[in-house]
């Protein structure tokens, strides 16, 4: 059985995975690279916070404002890569 804080992170990344894919929309590969990219967003801010003892907005040993952060600087990074650029239209 995983650890219920493990289990609390997960839900909390997930969500903001998903919330993020409703917000830009996209097909189902964005969507399971959204939420990848949150996971890995998440525990990469978990773990700067526990590195750097920032207690701001603490759950628990849940470093809730780092993991935030980087969750969603991840997730902007995602979206700005795999957006498709905009082709001008030329008129003749």
């Amino acid at each position: 059985m995983p650890n219920p804080v493990f289990a609390f992170a997960c839900i909390i990344a997930t969500m903001y995975g998903l919330a993020f894919y409703v917000l830009t929309g996209g097909d189902a590969r964005r969507l399971v690279l959204f939420v990848v990219t949150s996971w890995v967003g998440f525990l990469l801010g978990q773990y700067i916070g526990d590195s750097l003892s920032l207690d701001n907005l603490r759950i628990g040993t849940i470093h809730l404002l780092p993991a935030t952060v980087a969750a969603f600087a991840l997730l902007f990074f995602a979206h700005i890569v795999t957006s498709r650029p905009s082709t001008p239209v030329t008129r003749r």
